[in-house]
């Protein structure tokens, strides 16, 4: 944990954001609007809530996240990087062969990435096992997951819901990244999954509604779910892209590579070159 105000926070994920649209722009792949609906969420758990020792990515205490949409791993990699993981240098080699930084987070690659994922659907499984093993062993460390919004029509996400509920997991905290896009088009029309709140409760989850850009209702959601008595999952309202306008709630963004001249534009927008 580092001690961070919500000014301080709003600083930091801009930041992400801009080494977010830098890497996309020199990988040429990648997913920045689902990495910028995400961005205030790891930046708050990254930068404030969780308990972490960069110098010992494997300290057995430590609290656990796991991004099951793993596609928006560029702002989990830049949140990594910004707390002294790996060097922000490592950046150039997103989605490159023989490179730390893969397409989707790689346990086994990248250092601080708690858990492999990004085939969707799965991150909650593997958070409720983490949890599970944390209570069975007495262990003190909270385990956090943040789900897309789409990958909630897949069936073991409800599997696990409804596991974790039985076993009571007050540990275990899980984020939905709640932008209403997945790669098709909107949640709503694909599937027909909303309202998501209702589906929650019905598994006993104790279920919180937040603005997911609001770092005070972010933090604030937090401090309650850990009163809980069993799992908690806060829905945090996002926008697709949130930070630049010509990114926002437009769902072509969810893989696409900006332009040179995009590219300047959220550079002036997202705070300039600094990287410090």
């Amino acid at each position: 944990m580092v001690k961070t105000d919500c000014s301080d926070l709003q600083t930091i994920a801009n930041k992400i954001r801009l080494d977010v649209i830098k890497m996309v722009y020199e990988a040429k792949d990648g997913h920045p609007g689902p990495a910028f609906s995400a961005a205030d969420i790891i930046t708050a758990l990254y930068f404030k809530v969780m308990q972490i020792d960069p110098a010992n990515p494997h300290w057995s205490e430590r609290d656990r996240f796991i991004l099951s949409k793993g596609h928006a791993c560029p702002a989990l990699y830049a949140a990594l990087a910004r707390r002294g993981y790996f060097s922000t240098a490592e950046f150039d080699g997103l989605r490159r062969m023989g490179r730390m930084l893969q397409g989707h987070p790689d346990m086994n690659k990248t250092p601080g990435i708690d858990m492999t994922s990004g085939s969707l659907g799965n991150g909650l499984s593997l958070a409720t096992g983490i949890a599970l093993a944390a209570q069975y062993q007495k262990k003190a460390y909270y385990t956090y997951v943040l789900l897309g919004d789409g990958e909630l029509q897949e069936g073991l996400i409800w599997e696990a819901a409804m596991c974790a509920s039985k076993y009571k997991l007050n540990k275990l905290i899980a984020f939905v990244d709640h932008n209403g896009w997945q790669s098709g088009d909107s949640v709503e029309l694909v599937s027909g999954l909303l309202p998501v709140l209702p589906k929650w409760q019905a598994f006993n989850w104790h279920c919180q509604v937040i603005d997911g850009h609001d770092f005070s209702q972010i933090l604030g959601a937090i401090e309650t779910a850990k009163q809980s008595d069993g799992p908690s999952v806060i829905i945090a309202n996002t926008i697709k892209g949130k930070g630049l306008s010509f990114m926002e709630n437009d769902n072509s963004w969810h893989k696409r590579i900006p332009t040179a001249e995009q590219l300047a534009m959220a550079i002036d927008v997202l705070g300039g070159q600094d990287d410090e």
